[in-house]
C-alpha cells in the first residue's frame, strides 16, 4: 500500500506542470516500458538467446573420461585395464585428445600390453569429407549465434505491440475525458439558462412553456453527462491495467488524476520517406532474415552429407614427459586409424538438402509479400493520419463559425427575435460538433503511432 501511495504522489507530481493532479502521455509510455509485464517479459527474450548461445558453446566444453576393468577368478589376476584421458573439440573442427593407460593382467590381450609405468597418447581427429567444412557442433553454434540476435527482434515486435496497445488505451482515456468535460459544460449551460428563464417567467416576460423546454434540456443532458462519466470510468479502469509497479504489483490510479488535454500534446513530425527506408529494419521482417541465416546453416550441414566420412585419427605414444627430446614423441611410435563411409544411393541425404532449399525458397517468397503487405499498410496509415489531420483543421474553423452562429442567436433571443429552442439547437450542434473534434483528435493521436508501429518503431525515441 506504501508502495502505491508513493506512486501516486509520483504521478501527482508530474501533474505539476500542467497545475492540477495530471497524468502526461510520455510518463504514462515511460511507466509502461518500464514496469509492464509484458515489457519484462520481453527483456527475457535477451536471455533466453544468451542461455541458447550458452548450450551451444557447450558442445565445444572439453571433457574428461575415465574407465577401469577388471577381472579376478580363484586367485588370478586375468586382467586389470585402466585408461582416462581428455578430449577437447576445437572451432576448427580438429578433436585434440590425450590419454593415460595402464593395463597389466595374466590374460591380458597382447595389443594392451603397455610398459608397467603406463603409457601417453596425444594426438588428434581429424575430419577429411563429410564435417571438414562444418559439422554439427560448428552449426548449432552458428544457429545459435542467429537465434541469439534474433531475440532482440523479437523483443522489438513485442514491444511495439505493447506500444500500440497502450497508447490506444490512452487516447480513448483522454478522449473520454475531454468528453466528459464538453457534457459537463453542456449540462451547466443549461442548468443556468434554466435558471434564467424560470426568473424571466416569474417576472412575467416569458411563457411557461419557455421553462418546460428549458428543464427538459436540462435533464437531457444530465442523461448525456452521466453516460460521459460512466464511459471515463470504464476507460480509465482500461488505463489501469498498464499501470505496475516496481515489484510488479497492480495499481489503480485517484480518482482525481486526469490526462492533459488533447491540444496539448505535440506528437512530432513523420518523415515518410525516413519511416519508408527504416522499413526493411522492420522486427518481423528482420526475424524472417534471421529465418533464412538459420536455414542456410542447415543447407550447408546438409549439403557436407553429401559428402563420405573420412576421418582420421593420429597419436604420438610415450611412456614419459621428460622433455621434450625424452619423451618419445620424437620416435616412430604412434597409433594411426583411417575410417571412411558412404551410402551408394544418397537418397536420405539427398531428399533432406531437397526439403531444406524448399523451405528457404518458400520463406523467400513469404518475405517478400511481407514486405508488400508492410509497406502497403505503411502507406495506408500515413494517408489516414494526413486526413484526420486535415479533418481535425476542417472541424476547428466549423465549430468557431458555430461559436459565432450561436452568439448570434443568443443576442436575438435577448432581443426577442429568437426562440428558446433555436438556441438549444445551436447549442447543442455546437456541442456535439466539439465531441466529434474530440474523436478526430483521438484518432490522430492513434493515427501518428500506427503509422510508428507500421514502420517497425515503437517506444523508440518516443
Amino acid at each position: 500500500m506504501r508502495k502505491s501511495f508513493l506512486i501516486i504522489l509520483y504521478l501527482t507530481a508530474i501533474g505539476q506542470a500542467f497545475g492540477q493532479q495530471t497524468l502526461s502521455f510520455a510518463d504514462f509510455m515511460e511507466w509502461v516500458r518500464k514496469y509492464h509485464p509484458i515489457s519484462r517479459q520481453a527483456d527475457l527474450y535477451l536471455e533466453l538467446g544468451r542461455k541458447e548461445l550458452q548450450m551451444a558453446r557447450g558442445g565445444f566444453d572439453p571433457f574428461l573420461y575415465g574407465n577401469i576393468n577388471e577381472k579376478n577368478y580363484q586367485g588370478t589376476e586375468y586382467y586389470n585395464k585402466r585408461e582416462g584421458g581428455v578430449s577437447i573439440p576445437t572451432i576448427a573442427g580438429i578433436e585434440v585428445k590425450g590419454l593415460v593407460e595402464q593395463n597389466r593382467g595374466t590374460y591380458l590381450n597382447s595389443e594392451n600390453n603397455v610398459p608397467d609405468n603406463g603409457l601417453v597418447a596425444l594426438g588428434a581427429s581429424l575430419n577429411l569429407g563429410q564435417g571438414l567444412l562444418i559439422d554439427q557442433r560448428r552449426a548449432s553454434l552458428r544457429q545459435a549465434r542467429i537465434y541469439a540476435s534474433s531475440t532482440e527482434e523479437e523483443r522489438k515486435k513485442t514491444l511495439n505491440d505493447l506500444y500500440l496497445e497502450a497508447t490506444i488505451t490512452y487516447w480513448n482515456w483522454a478522449g473520454a475525458y475531454a468528453d466528459l468535460q464538453v457534457r459537463d459544460e453542456g449540462l451547466k449551460l443549461a442548468e443556468i439558462r434554466f435558471e434564467g428563464i424560470k426568473s424571466s417567467f416569474e417576472q412575467g416576460d416569458l411563457p411557461a412553456i419557455d421553462t418546460v423546454e428549458a428543464y427538459t434540456q436540462v435533464l437531457n443532458r444530465a442523461i448525456q453527462q452521466q453516460e460521459a462519466g460512466n464511459k471515463f470510468y470504464a476507460r480509465t479502469q482500461d488505463l489501469n491495467v498498464y499501470l505496475w509497479d516496481e515489484a510488479q504489483n497492480p495499481f489503480f490510479l485517484d480518482s482525481e488524476i486526469t490526462p492533459e488535454p488533447l491540444d496539448s500534446y505535440f506528437e512530432g513530425v513523420l518523415d515518410i520517406q525516413n519511416l519508408r527506408e527504416l522499413l526493411v529494419q522492420h522486427p518481423s521482417l528482420r526475424l524472417l532474415d534471421y529465418d533464412l541465416d538459420h536455414l542456410e546453416i542447415e543447407r550447408r550441414w546438409k549439403a557436407e552429407q553429401l559428402k563420405p566420412e573420412v576421418k582420421l585419427h593420429y597419436n604420438f605414444l610415450t611412456e614419459t614427459f621428460n622433455g621434450l627430446e625424452n619423451s618419445g614423441f620424437l620416435e616412430n611410435n604412434y597409433k594411426f586409424g583411417f575410417y571412411f563411409s558412404t551410402p551408394l544411393l544418397l537418397r536420405k541425404e539427398r531428399g533432406s538438402l531437397g526439403l531444406t532449399k524448399i523451405k528457404i525458397n518458400r520463406l523467400g517468397y513469404e518475405k517478400d509479400l511481407r514486405f508488400q503487405d508492410f509497406k502497403a499498410t505503411l502507406e495506408l496509415e500515413y494517408n489516414n493520419f494526413n486526413v484526420l489531420k486535415n479533418q481535425l483543421a476542417i472541424y476547428s474553423n466549423n465549430i468557431l463559425g458555430l461559436e459565432k452562429l450561436l452568439e448570434g442567436e443568443r443576442t436575438k433571443f435577448e432581443m426577442g427575435e429568437s426562440s428558446l429552442f433555436l438556441v438549444n439547437a445551436r447549442e447543442t450542434g455546437l456541442l456535439e460538433a466539439m465531441l466529434v473534434k474530440n474523436s478526430i483528435f483521438v484518432k490522430r493521436k492513434i493515427s501518428f503511432s500506427k503509422v510508428r508501429t507500421a514502420a517497425g518503431l515503437g517506444f523508440e525515441e518516443l
